[in-house]
Order: C-alpha cells, then structure tokens, then sequence
C-alpha cells in the first residue's frame, strides 16, 4: 500500500472554517454513510447520474477498497456539532496506464464553500507523483458549479459517449500546478 494511505493535510475554507483533507480508512464507512444520508438527491444524482440513496454490499466495498495505487480516496472533515464528520469526498481510479478517472460528492450544506476545489487539487498533486499522465471526469452538463472547478485547474471538454454528460480531462504534463 502507498504512502498516500497516511496522507492528511490541514486546510482551511474560504470561509475560514478548518478542514482536513485526509485519507479515505476503512473505519469511515460509518461516516461516509452519514454523510451520503446528508446529501440530496439532485446531489447524489450529480455524482452517480441516476437517483440513488441506498449502496449494495458491492457498491460499499468499492467505495471503502482503496489501494492507494489504483483507486485513491481522500475525505473531507470539518468539526460538526463538536466531533469530526466527512463532508466531502473525491477519488480517482486508474482505469488504463497513466490514466484514471475522478470523481467527487460534497455534502449539500457545505457545497459552495470551496471543499470540491480542495479535494480535486490534492488529487491532482497525489496523481502527479504517482506519474499520472491525464486525468478525466463525466460532469452531468447541467453541473456548472462542478464543471467551473474543474476548468480552474485547468480541464478541458472532450468528446463525451453520453449526451447528457460533458467529459472534461487534465493533460498533466501540460497543466501547470495551482
């Protein structure tokens, strides 16, 4: 397993509020349940691209197998009525050399606040020293708030097999860090 899998960084929101970027553990299942209770559909939607509030056993393992090489998971905590809750997560999954694919759900009530922003630049910096070359997302077209975070670091639209999504890439050799 990658040293990724002990990664935990200090940030703090726009607003000032301290946030943890950390390392998706297999003791968060919990809290990663809770937080996808805490986000509604029109924002699990966004993120799955068809109404979904309830995982199968498969679906959960998935999400909670990370190898930090392959698939790398990072969480968001803030402080919530006194004790830590994720309020945002982001990954990616190589899907063939040199390439892997993001993905990202942030908690309705702290959407805006610049957690997405933070999970997707601490991604690109992971996938940068795992030599990544290009990283890419489907983004539902109508998901503007989304797709404006991804232009800020820099991605661009490519040709996209489902009309109702926009696939956006990042040629990492190219971009240049932010």
């Amino acid at each position: 397993m990658s040293q990724i899998a002990t990664y935990r960084a200090p940030a703090v929101l726009k607003d000032g509020t301290p946030v943890e970027i950390r390392a998706l553990r297999p003791g968060d299942e919990a809290d990663m349940l809770a937080a996808i209770d805490r986000t509604g559909p029109s924002s699990l939607q966004s993120r799955f691209f068809v109404m979904k509030r309830h995982f199968s056993e498969k679906e959960r393992a998935f999400f909670m197998d990370v190898d930090f090489n392959n698939h790398v998971a990072l969480a968001a905590w803030v402080e919530e009525q006194g004790r830590p809750a994720i309020v945002g997560g982001g990954r990616y999954v190589v899907t063939d050399r040199g390439r892997a694919e993001m993905a990202f759900v942030v908690v309705d009530a702290w959407q805006g606040r610049g957690i997405g922003t933070l999970l997707l630049r601490h991604l690109i910096d992971i996938a940068r020293v795992h030599g990544l070359r290009e990283l890419t997302a489907e983004v539902l077209s109508d998901n503007a708030s989304m797709r404006k975070v991804f232009a800020k670091y820099g991605f661009g639209p490519a040709r996209s097999e489902d009309p109702r999504t926009v696939r956006l890439v990042l040629d990492l050799a190219a971009a240049r860090p932010a």
